[in-house]
């Protein structure tokens, strides 16, 4: 850790010290490396939002990334030996991140993080981050449960490994009246929502007791609607994490109460931003605190206005 503190300490001087660039003139080249399949509809809204900025700033990016936190780690590797000007991470598995971003700050490249990692950015060496605390998104969640007078809430985790999915569901935890229970469809998960959803069939006819359903992310809360709507119509009350065209319809239908957003157009967009002002112009954001772009909700009550966002691809 000390060393670590060193090298990201010596980063930062260096780049204070050093003549400033110029994005258009110098022609910066930014990297983003994410822990997951780039073509998913949450990420396209995030890379979305990183062109956006480097349309804005005149910059070029790339936009990279693997389920495989190894795999994710060479990336950034990949991005060193390519002497990019910056590098934006996700920090799903910050252990497993640590190293390639120390590889970074020795070759004086700057690392922001965004997404996930919001309570060890700066353990693992980045400068930046920008995104939400999981763990109050997940406590909002679970004032709204409890609000609606619900007694048994199960959170539906897709990605065992991900620690930011943890500290959600841990959130509903803290702040929740009632019980929680959590279950784990890594086995089935996102790649197969017809398994997700023939689990979550099975626990709610196996389990009464549970009122309302929790999942984090927008594909397995379509997997989790399907499954009341053949199971229990009427009777549990769904809400999710992140926001898609099928969730909006749900919410709007009455078959999903709430969606908590994190505005990940805002993730790309700032990530990039702030890259090209730390090069250009030594600037930096957050104060050693995470630069937050949620938790939001979207219900019946804004879902038509965030549509049209949606419909932009930058919701």
């Amino acid at each position: 850790m000390r060393k670590l503190f060193v090298v990201l300490l010596i980063a930062m001087v260096t780049m204070t010290l050093a003549p400033l660039a110029t994005a258009q003139d110098e022609g910066l080249r930014i990297g983003l490396v994410i822990h997951s399949d780039p073509t998913r509809p949450f990420w396209t809204v995030v890379h979305n939002g990183a062109r956006a900025a480097a349309e804005r700033y005149g910059v070029s990016i790339t936009f990279q990334g693997s389920r495989d936190a190894l795999e994710q780690a060479k990336f950034v590797e990949d991005l060193v030996a390519s002497q990019v000007d910056g590098i934006a991470v996700t920090l799903a598995n910050p252990d497993a991140m640590r190293d390639s971003i120390t590889l970074a700050l020795e070759a004086g490249i700057p690392v922001v993080s965004f997404n996930s990692g919001s309570n060890d950015f700066l353990s693992a060496g980045a400068m930046m981050h920008f995104g939400q605390t999981e763990v109050i998104a997940g406590e909002g969640a679970g004032h709204r449960f409890s609000a609606m007078g619900v007694s048994k809430v199960l959170c539906v985790n897709h990605q065992s490994y991900n620690i930011g999915l943890d500290e959600r569901c841990q959130g509903l935890e803290n702040t929740f009246s009632g019980e929680v229970e959590r279950i784990d469809v890594t086995a089935t998960g996102s790649e197969d929502l017809i398994g997700t959803q023939s689990t979550l069939q099975t626990k709610l006819l196996s389990d009464p007791s549970i009122e309302a359903i929790l999942t984090l992310n927008p594909t397995i809360a379509i997997a989790a609607r399907d499954a009341i709507n053949l199971e229990r119509p009427g009777e549990v009350i769904l809400g999710t994490f992140d926001l898609s065209s099928e969730v909006l319809d749900a919410i709007e239908a009455g078959e999903m109460s709430f969606a908590i957003d994190q505005q990940p157009y805002l993730q790309g967009y700032y990530s990039v931003s702030a890259l090209v002002l730390a090069v250009e112009n030594a600037n930096t954001l957050g104060g050693g605190l995470p630069v937050l772009t949620g938790p939001g909700f979207v219900d019946a009550g804004n879902a038509a206005a965030v549509r049209e966002g949606a419909a932009r691809g930058t919701r």
